[in-house]
């Protein structure tokens, strides 16, 4: 479930035309080394993977929409970045993934 969540983030990416092809393939990169991340996550923390993937999942939706809304971004990456909160020292690399993603998609999403 997971890991199909993660492979709808990348087919978004790659089929968005409204973003530049660096930004495109930048995020493209993040979401290679999320998919790792999450998939050990899942392995002891299923629910948890899986409102982290639901949440990015929809913070890329909310930042490459062509009509942008800025709160629903906001509320987004809010939701993103709380759901890994206690992971911050088990899984601290998926944190910072998710961080780095959460700054890109703000900076494209404004």
């Amino acid at each position: 479930m997971v890991q199909e969540m993660i492979s709808r983030i990348e087919n978004q990416l790659s089929a968005n035309d409204s973003l530049n092809a660096e930004k495109k393939q930048e995020l493209l990169l993040l979401v290679g080394e999320l998919k790792k991340e999450m998939a050990r996550l899942a392995e002891t923390h299923e629910e948890d993977a899986r409102s982290i993937a639901g949440f990015t999942e929809t913070s890329v939706h909310e930042a490459t929409r062509t009509e942008r809304n800025p709160e629903l971004l906001s509320h987004s990456l809010d939701g993103m970045s709380l759901s890994v909160r206690r992971f911050e020292v088990s899984h601290s690399r998926l944190v910072g993934l998710i961080n780095t993603i959460g700054q890109t998609l703000w900076k494209i999403g404004i």
